[in-house]
């Protein structure tokens, strides 16, 4: 299956796919876009050009598990979104990915505007990772 994940944002969210194979996520860009239904348009349009079969959105929990207004926010959102393409919205914990992407960008020591655009980027990467390697050791 072809998933794109998405790490929802304020200002900017991050959009990653994965091949046909389910092996590998990668970066697919960062959208710019505060308005839900611009940004909902934007993603249903990478959506249709990969030939998405289905959605990971990241699930912001807090460090003790429970789900705030972010997790409410993106679930609102995975809803809409499901509801717009017909496609299966999956969700996955989130914790921690937005660290992962600042040390790996420090790691290739990124810097700048690129940065800010790349750790949402990479942060939606990691989130797709993650339910890629769940699914292929059994888990849903």
């Amino acid at each position: 299956m072809i998933f794109l994940g998405i790490d929802l944002g304020a200002a900017r969210t991050g959009v990653a796919a994965c091949d046909a194979g389910e092996m590998l996520a990668s970066p697919v860009e960062v959208i710019a876009e505060r308005d839900r239904e611009k940004l909902l348009g934007r993603i249903l349009e990478i959506a249709k050009a990969r030939r998405t079969e289905g959605f990971v959105v990241g699930l912001p929990r807090n460090m003790d598990g429970s789900e705030g207004p972010a997790a409410e926010a993106a679930r609102r959102f995975g809803a809409a979104l499901g509801e717009a393409s017909g496609l299966p919205v999956e969700y996955s914990d989130e914790r921690g990915t937005t660290v992962t992407a600042h040390t790996l960008l420090n790691d290739v020591n990124a810097r700048g505007r690129r940065r800010k655009a790349a750790v949402d980027a990479v942060a939606a990467t990691l989130i797709l990772q993650q339910h890629l390697d769940k699914r292929r050791m059994g888990g849903r």
